[in-house]
């Protein structure tokens, strides 16, 4: 019998198997000797030990699509990442770190930005306009009024997605408006340092029957720092793409847009068509890059 793994608890694996339901199961011994982990999303095939009660042992795991470390699942077809556009404020050298992290892993990502509601229509267009040269779609959306649900829930049919971002933006409440049974617990907002307290404690995944039987998303434990690896600082300007076309106006080969002399980027930049923020955070990203490398 084959199904996707949920979630993962102490050594018990959910799986889920369409048409069916959710069995309990343990691991074989293979995968310990073999020192396999079964990972959310892995597709498996699975033994029944005892329908009544739905307990089965996963038996064998199907080769993986993908597999991301943080947040540690498998087989995704893209990422949402949500963040707030206000309370809390976003953390953008925060999100351009996740999507540089993406785009290592070749991970469609879309953006959402949560709590349209609570924001001024300013904040709105200096976000949009800070990704709209990036190439990633950008969202707007409220858990509250139900605004952009409709474009989340597009965006979400058919795939099987991850939703990612940092505690208190949000991302359980949008579980719950698609999946109600999800009863997923929300956080609030720490009054004294204006961040979320952590609600989601493991990774899982969760079917959207009304998407489709192709639809699942992933809810998975906010994140407040994110560290870059297996990337050095030389290699970063690729992962920018807003810096792409303009690379070709550099006076020289291998410029990384920082001191030299008539740079195609620093041009885009001072002509207003690649984001301030975004090259900002370029160079802290770059310079934290070459310091990990130099020591």
């Amino acid at each position: 019998m084959e199904g996707k793994i949920e979630k993962g608890i102490a050594g018990f694996y959910y799986v889920h198997v369409p048409q069916m339901g959710v069995y309990e199961c343990k691991a074989k011994g293979v995968f310990r000797n073999q020192n396999i982990k079964p990972l959310v999303g892995d597709n498996v095939e699975i033994e029944v030990l005892d329908q009544k009660n739905w307990i089965g042992n996963v038996i064998s795991l199907y080769p993986r699509k993908n597999t991301l470390i943080r947040p540690a699942v498998a087989n995704i077809d893209q990422a949402l990442v949500i963040f707030a556009v206000t309370d809390p404020l976003p953390n953008l050298n925060l999100l351009d770190r996740f999507l540089i992290t993406m785009e290592q892993q070749n991970v469609d990502t879309i953006i959402c930005f949560n709590k349209r509601d609570l924001a001024e229509e300013t904040q709105l267009i200096e976000l949009e306009a800070c990704y709209a040269t990036c190439g990633y779609p950008v969202i707007f959306s409220s858990n509250s009024t139900l605004d952009g649900m409709d474009q989340v829930k597009k965006v979400l049919t058919g795939k099987t997605t991850v939703l990612a971002g940092p505690s208190g933006v949000g991302k359980s409440s949008l579980l719950n408006q698609l999946n109600p049974e999800a009863k997923m617990e929300v956080g609030e907002i720490s009054e004294k340092i204006r961040r979320g307290k952590h609600t989601t404690r493991h990774s899982e995944l969760f079917y959207i029957e009304e998407l489709g039987e192709d639809t699942y998303v992933f809810d998975t434990p906010g994140f407040t720092s994110l560290y870059l690896t297996e990337l050095e600082a030389e290699e970063l300007r690729d992962y920018f793409v807003e810096f792409q076309e303009h690379t070709k106006a550099c006076q020289f080969k291998g410029c990384v847009h920082l001191r030299e002399p008539n740079c195609g980027v620093k041009k885009a930049l001072e002509e207003k068509k690649i984001s301030q923020s975004r090259y900002e955070n370029y160079c802290a990203l770059y310079w934290e890059l070459y310091g990990k490398k130099k020591y």
